[in-house]
């Protein structure tokens, strides 16, 4: 089972989830909450990970607190202070380079936290070496990171009948990655909802998608961390 452990947070203190493989390292893996906080599908996503023999670390961007209501987890979004989420990011990219077989680590992010898996690949070009987001480009107009910047080859997975991450906004930001030169591959899934992945939420939850694209996650991740 994982563990809650501290790391630096440039100059404070961040604390997140982790899950180590049985051999104790392997690749890294920074995940990314939902809107919800880190709550306990995140932490089992971490779990998958170790046991398919990665280093994984969820940052507790919430500083310990979660949320059950939509209009309360948009509300909590709209009001993070990106400056401490970054550091706190970055921290847990920090974190899992000391635990890690390889020195540049994979980010996966779903909901919101696939925006900031972008935000962190542009932040940290240096260290990440593959992104996955997961039904979510990034919510803050006024947040776009210096895309100029991102060196990781990138692989998203959204969903069709998605309103808030809409297909409208994927396919624009798959046109300005391309425009860059970089290394993207985007897959809009007709007929499926937001949060297809997430297994706690049975209205939503597509199970053959669902193992389809961790499949295709796993491959990636190893491909681009070996």
């Amino acid at each position: 089972m994982g563990e809650i452990v501290t790391f630096p947070s440039n100059g404070s203190q961040g604390q997140g989830y982790l899950a180590s493989p049985q051999g104790g390292s392997g690749p890294g893996v920074v995940v990314i909450q939902e809107w919800w906080g880190l709550v306990d599908h995140i932490k089992d996503v971490c779990e998958r990970f170790a046991a398919e023999g990665f280093v994984a670390l969820a940052p507790d961007l919430y500083r310990g607190e979660s949320v059950r209501e939509p209009d309360e987890a948009a509300k909590k979004m709209m009001a993070m202070r990106l400056d401490q989420v970054g550091r706190d990011m970055s921290g847990a990219v920090d974190c899992v380079r000391q635990r890690a077989s390889g020195d540049r680590v994979g980010v996966v992010g779903f909901c919101m936290g696939g925006g900031l898996a972008f935000m962190l690949g542009c932040q940290r070009p240096e260290a990440v070496g593959a992104v996955v987001a997961y039904y979510g480009v990034i919510p803050w107009p006024e947040a776009q990171p210096d895309w100029s910047a991102l060196s990781a080859p990138v692989l998203g997975h959204f969903a069709g009948n998605d309103t808030f991450f809409t297909p409208e906004g994927v396919a624009e930001l798959e046109g300005r990655l391309s425009d860059l030169g970089k290394d993207v591959e985007f897959h809009v899934y007709e007929g499926v909802e937001h949060a297809f992945f997430n297994d706690t939420r049975p209205e939503v939850y597509d199970a053959e998608l669902s193992e389809r694209t961790w499949t295709q996650t796993l491959a990636f991740l190893r491909r681009e961390l070996d």
